[in-house]
This record gives C-alpha cells, structure tokens and sequence, in this order.
C-alpha cells in the first residue's frame, strides 16, 4: 500500500489511505467511550466509516483521513483528517485533526503524523494555511502541534461542547513558509 514516510533512528510513522480492513478502528472511535480522549463526543453512528469509505475511501476534495501507521510491523496506531475551510475569497485552509490508540500516545508518532500531513497538504494542495485547535488541559497535544511546526494564535471561547458544558480551545496554525520541523 502505497504511503508517505519519516524514519528517525529506525522508527517509522507512516500515511496511507484507509483501507477496509481499518474499519474496525473507526468503528471502535466511535462506540467506546474515552478511546479517543478528551474529543470524546458521545456515541456516533459506526456505520458512517464503512458508508464514507464506500462513496470516496474516505477521501474527497472538502476532507479526508489517512490512517497513521507506526512501529516496527507498521501497524494501525490511529488516523489524521483534514477538512477544508474558508476566511475568505481565495483564502482557503486546512483544518486537521488526529486520532491515535491509547497506545501509541506519548511515543513521537503523533507530531511526526500531523507534520506529514502537512507536508503532503502543502505539497498537493496550494494552500496557505493550516491549523488545529486542542483543549487547553491537552498540554501532549499542545507539544505535539509544537512539535510539527505549529504556533498557537489564541483562545477560541465556547467552541466545543464537551461533558455538559461549552469550553475554551486553542488554535494553532502552521504557514507554508514557516520553518519545516523536520530542519
């Protein structure tokens, strides 16, 4: 299966497309509660992934996902998105987001991912901007986005509904001409 690669010191993270047998981890994100951390929403349809992968694989012009494989037998460790969205006229940008298994965190594959994907968006795509927001108690996530390249710009007040009640994010973005992390 084809994919986009980084190896550091013999450890591998890689991106590939979604492929069937990868259902299984989507349809576990969206039944088991606290899989996917703090983004955990409520129960959400697990027929959506086997529907969208049937339509694009999971893959479109707006948004896509490619699942993250790491370690050695280049197994499964979660999957990025990304969406497109607009400031203005000619002022598209990606917004991206990560999902990782419990236990992949905390091992370097997560800001190794969101940089790849960068690389790739930024090479296939002519936008100018890429962000992501994270809770504000995610200080690994806010590591990891620091990690690939990101600055955070701020607080985004009441964005999300989460466990009863609105709450703060905070939004990182990472410019085309900003430096690589991988310099």
């Amino acid at each position: 299966m084809p994919g986009i690669a980084h190896e550091s010191d013999g450890d591998v993270v890689r991106l590939r497309p979604v492929t069937e047998p990868d259902l299984a981890m989507f349809r576990r994100f969206c039944t088991e509660p606290g899989l996917i951390g703090l983004d955990w929403g409520g129960f959400r349809d697990p027929g959506e992934s086997v529907r969208r992968f049937a339509v694009d694989g999971m893959l479109s012009a707006q948004d896509g996902r490619l699942v993250v494989e790491a370690g050695p037998d280049a197994v499964a460790a979660g999957f990025v998105s990304y969406r497109a969205g607009q400031y203005a006229p000619r002022a598209d940008y990606w917004e991206i987001g990560i999902a990782l298994l419990p236990q992949w965190r905390g091992r370097g594959v997560g800001w190794r991912a969101q940089a790849l994907l960068c690389d790739y968006l930024f090479a296939h795509t002519p936008v100018q901007r890429i962000q992501a927001g994270t809770h504000p108690e995610n200080l690994p996530e806010q590591r990891s986005l620091e990690k690939a390249g990101f600055q955070l710009e701020g607080v985004v007040r009441a964005c999300e509904f989460r466990a009863g009640r609105w709450r703060d994010g905070y939004l990182y973005s990472r410019l085309r001409d900003d430096p690589s992390p991988w310099d």
